[in-house]
């Protein structure tokens, strides 16, 4: 696990110089604390960053082959790679480390870009082709592992994170407009585009080659909702297990100590089960939790903990965002407004005191329907059954049992999702379900200008794209799965864990997001995934013998944290001063106006914002700390904050 960066000069812009690579690395030094490497030769130049995990006392990179012709910077995990170092040494492949770095090279030497084809397991890498005079950049099918480039014509740029490309001197930093309104849309922003302006992000599952001067871009991985399997439940149960088990096998490898993040949820629970059957010592586990009981979930995890004797930490979350919120600001590069960064940054820190790598229940939703959005179509399917009276009257004697407080609030946001929703097609209810600020509030956000460069843009396109492809023909469930697998789980969920993770230099690994699982849940149909109102069944059916009843099957929380009591609270105060007259409206890109609605409705409330008041928090703060580059937001130096 590491950072890597690079540059390519072409049209005859002379030699790389050592110095440049080496700042780009220096910008990352946290996400690879045990060492550092730059290879530099005429045009190119290769830059390492390491986290030693598999054959710490080799492995060193940038990496060359015996004759020094290609060279590769490797960040990730390959579980395979000792399958594929046999298959190589049987064609006559000499290896000089015990390292999957090694194999991925001669993996290429052989198969040329196909072989991401064979890789199993995490990573993004760059693999410099001297003979073929071809830069190979490539991502792991699901996006676990960052990799952002920035081609300036006479420049390419790649690295791990935006700050790396934004030490060159002829990267502008300047806002992406397009990116702006997507990360009000998603609370993220989705590939290829960044927050700034001429730096994008390689998706996931697909390779770029540069090569005579054209960059081309290809998608090498898909999943597949058809054909169907027609299997029993006991024997869909049965193959999940096998190939969950193996999953987690080969996720223990490891030369560093090693343990596991515990919600106390589903998924954890049953990654720390299979855990604790594989290991011949007890299981190392983390969790979290919050004073706020309605976001606590740590009997749970102690429940969990108890049963197979792990050695269990656990870790208060306060509300310190003050002393946090720059931290997180920096390391993810964009504005990012998922607030269960919060925990997983502190749970990071936590486990990293204990252990390097730390396997977690990543993917169970979105392979096997664990959300509640999965339902939506149904419940409206259902409201839209009963007649515009009575919903009219049962309204009014619903409202009875809820005092004007949060509830009443919560319950009229759900019923206003509902009347929305059965107003459009399915693909746009869905869409409302993932979206921070609607279009309406967005023409309110932002100004005229903005608005005048956007256009006719519609940032729900994205979603839209991929619910509406025309592989998934019948089953809405599957829709739903496809379009979280490839829009939100490796813009938010996966890119909030590589961050957080890398922060601390510890190692992040996922069981449930093993693409040979995930194929195989995705060619089961929609009604085994959910069965009734049950969501996620088929693995909680695999459950049943490995977790606790009561773990199994409470309500599902999420890893939210109590932002909106927080916002109402001990920081009032601070949201209001930080976004009375922000640095994005001076700057004429968002209008107070529409800025100070949300802020006093929260306050007073008579909404519920909390989590776009945050969306907004994050937005004000990158935006002096990357655009202005205020003193007060910057660190002092490069990696300062950690």
């Amino acid at each position: 696990m590491c950072g890597i960066a690079g540059v390519l000069h072409r049209s005859g812009q002379g030699p790389v110089s050592r110095e440049a690579v080496t700042r780009m690395i220096q910008a990352i030094a946290h996400r690879g604390p045990d060492g550092s490497g730059v290879w530099v030769n005429g045009p190119v130049g290769l830059g390492h960053r390491r986290l030693a995990i598999i054959d710490i006392s080799g492995g060193n990179q940038p990496m060359g082959d015996s004759c020094e012709r290609t060279w590769i910077v490797f960040n990730g995990e390959i579980y395979n790679f000792l399958e594929l170092r046999s298959e190589l040494e049987a064609l006559g492949y000499r290896f000089r480390t015990r390292s999957d770095t090694e194999v991925i090279l001669y993996l290429y030497q052989e198969m040329g870009i196909r072989c991401v084809e064979r890789l199993r397991g995490m990573f993004a890498f760059a693999i410099w082709d001297q003979d073929h005079r071809r830069l190979f950049l490539a991502r792991d099918r699901l996006g676990k592992k960052p990799l952002y480039y920035a081609d300036l014509g006479h420049t390419f740029l790649f690295a791990s994170e935006a700050k790396s490309i934004l030490t060159h001197p002829d990267v502008p930093r300047q806002v992406n407009l397009n990116a702006l309104d997507d990360y009000l849309t998603y609370q993220y922003v989705p590939p290829p585009l960044t927050m700034f302006k001429g730096i994008s992000k390689l998706p996931p599952g697909c390779v770029l080659t540069v090569e005579s001067d054209e960059v081309e871009t290809t998608r090498y991985w898909d999943l597949a909702y058809s054909p169907k399997r027609q299997w029993a439940d006991a024997e869909v149960v049965h193959h999940m297990r096998t190939l969950l088990t193996e999953a987690v096998k080969i996720r223990l490898m490891s030369e560093v100590p090693l343990g596991a993040f515990l919600s106390g949820g589903v998924d954890s629970s049953i990654v720390v089960a299979l855990m604790a059957q594989q290991s011949s010592q007890p299981v190392r586990t983390f969790s979290i939790g919050f004073a706020d009981q309605a976001y606590n979930e740590l009997p749970y995890a102690r429940m969990v903990a108890r049963k197979y004797g792990t050695v269990h930490e656990e870790f208060l979350c306060t509300a310190d965002l003050l002393g946090i919120l720059p931290k997180l600001v920096w390391h993810f590069d964009e504005p990012f407004a998922d607030s269960s960064a919060i925990p997983t940054y502190y749970l990071a820190q936590m486990t990293r005191r204990h252990v390097t790598v730390a396997l977690n229940g990543d993917g169970g939703d979105e392979g096997f329907a664990g959300y509640e959005r999965y339902l939506g179509d149904r419940y409206v399917r259902l409201y839209n059954r009963i007649p515009l009276t009575v919903r009219r009257h049962l309204l009014g004697r619903m409202l009875d049992l809820f005092p004007a407080d949060i509830h009443r609030i919560r319950f009229l946001r759900r019923l206003k999702w509902l009347n929305d929703a059965s107003l459009q097609p399915r693909g746009r209810q869905y869409s409302h379900s993932m979206v921070i600020f609607r279009a309406e509030d967005r023409e309110r956000l932002l100004t005229s200008a903005v608005r005048m460069e956007l256009g006719s843009r519609d940032a729900v396109q994205y979603i839209l794209d991929y619910y509406g492809d025309p592989r998934i023909l019948t089953d809405d469930v599957d829709r739903m799965l496809y379009c979280d697998t490839m829009t939100y789980l490796p813009g938010d969920l996966l890119a909030k864990v590589d961050r957080m993770t890398m922060v601390h230099g510890l190692e992040g690994r996922s069981p449930l997001l093993d693409h040979v699982l995930l194929e195989f849940a995705a060619s089961l149909p929609g009604s085994q995934k959910i069965r009734g109102s049950q969501l996620k069944y088929l693995l909680k059916k695999l459950g049943e013998e490995l977790v606790p009843h009561e773990v199994l099957y409470r309500p599902k929380k999420g890893f939210g944290v109590p932002i909106s009591s927080w916002f109402r609270n001990e920081l009032s105060g601070w949201v209001r001063e930080l976004l009375a007259r922000p640095a994005v409206v001076q700057d004429g890109l968002l209008q107070v106006e529409a800025v100070q609605r949300f802020v006093n409705e929260h306050l007073s409330c008579a909404a519920d914002h909390g989590h776009r008041l945050w969306a907004l928090i994050n937005l004000e703060v990158w935006y002096r700390m990357f655009i202005r580059q205020e003193s007060e937001f910057v660190p002092v130096r490069l990696g300062a904050v950690s």
